[in-house]
């Protein structure tokens, strides 16, 4: 049996508390088991990745740059396509079998060792 899933609405304040990444992996896990019936394929979230990487260009582009908005987006929101993009990044994790709180901690130093210094003596940097 299916866990059911409360609707809340959109005018309700939500608490948000604190959430690691492990509790996001195992809550998307949870997710995709109680209301998404599988995972899609690698390369299906793959391709969803880059279309939700595409939507944050876009809001990116057309409030930071000089490109100017359209209609349709004004209900485009930088705070949901950047969540849409950490769910699918999640889901790839999952599926493969990374644990993306090790990923991370091994990623920022391998990024300390190789860019010491890097940042601080590049001119195009300093003011």
């Amino acid at each position: 049996m299916k866990a059911s899933v409360p609707e809340t609405s959109s005018s309700e304040p939500q608490s948000v508390e604190p959430v690691t990444l492990r509790q996001a992996q195992d809550r998307v896990d949870q997710w995709i088991k109680d209301v998404g019936v599988r995972y899609f394929s690698e390369l299906t979230n793959l391709a969803q990745l880059v279309e939700e990487v595409g939507e944050v260009a876009r809001i990116i582009s057309r409030t930071y740059g000089e490109q100017s908005s359209k209609d349709s987006d004004k209900d485009a929101s930088l705070k949901d396509e950047l969540a849409d993009v950490l769910f699918v990044l999640v889901c790839l994790a999952n599926q493969t079998g990374i644990d993306l709180t090790e990923a991370f901690h091994e990623n920022l130093q391998k990024k300390t060792r190789r860019d010491a210094t890097r940042h601080r003596d590049n001119k195009k940097l300093q003011s």
